[in-house]
This record gives C-alpha cells, sequence and structure tokens, in this order.
C-alpha cells in the first residue's frame, strides 16, 4: 500500500514554476497572422458568420411575413365583424319598425273600440266615471 506524502515547499513552488513555463511555451509556439491554419480558421469563422447572417435574415423575413399575414386576417375578421354588426343593425331596426307597427295597430284598434264604447254609452246617456265622451 503506497504511503501519502505531502509535497513540500520547494516541490510546490518547482511544480509552479514548469507549469508557467509550459505556459509560456505554449503561448510561443501560436502561429503566426498568415500561418494557413490561422487563416483557414478565419475563413471558417467567416463562412460560418455569413452563414448566420444569412439565417437571421431569413428569420426576419419570415416574422414579417406573418406579421402581414396576421394583420391581413385580423383586418378580414374585423371587416366580417363589422358586416355582421351592420346586418343586426338592420335586422333590429326592422324588429323595431315592425313592433311600432304593432303597437301603432293595437292603440288604433283601442282607439276604434273605445270610440264604439263612448258611442253606445252616449247612445243609453250614461258617462261612465272618468270617461269623457267627445
Amino acid at each position: 500500500m503506497a504511503i501519502y506524502r505531502e509535497k513540500d515547499v520547494f516541490e510546490r513552488r518547482n511544480a509552479a514554476h514548469e507549469a508557467k513555463k509550459a505556459l509560456l511555451e505554449r503561448f510561443r509556439a501560436k502561429p503566426a497572422a498568415d500561418d494557413p491554419a490561422v487563416l483557414a480558421r478565419q475563413a471558417e469563422r467567416k463562412a460560418i458568420l455569413e452563414a448566420r447572417a444569412i439565417r437571421e435574415a431569413e428569420k426576419a423575413r419570415l416574422k414579417q411575413e406573418k406579421l402581414a399575414r396576421e394583420a391581413a386576417e385580423k383586418a378580414e375578421r374585423e371587416a366580417a365583424e363589422e358586416a355582421a354588426r351592420a346586418e343586426a343593425k338592420i335586422r333590429e331596426a326592422e324588429e323595431n319598425e315592425r313592433i311600432a307597427r304593432l303597437l301603432a295597430d293595437e292603440a288604433e284598434r283601442k282607439a276604434k273600440r273605445d270610440a264604439r264604447y263612448a258611442a253606445r254609452k252616449q247612445r243609453t246617456g250614461r258617462t261612465p266615471p272618468g270617461f269623457s265622451a267627445r
């Protein structure tokens, strides 16, 4: 069985020094800007950005089309509702006119009946209380 041995200060310092050296070497080994691999990566990134821009433009166009379609549908719905309201208004006016004619006819019949009743009472010579004969 292995015995765990804690590292002392010098070992930790040397390990940190080696890690910093490795990091510095990796930074120094970075390829130049005119390296073909770097140029290829830049071209790939540029192609990705262009594709993204095309997708976003297409998405915006589709969104505008959808908004236009929804606006047209809303306008169509509102026109249909307006037509329905106008038709309902016409039906209501016709119904009110019919009711007014019925009430006028009823009032005319009542007036004729009252006139007959008054004429009959006048022939008999008696006027009921609260009723004035003409």
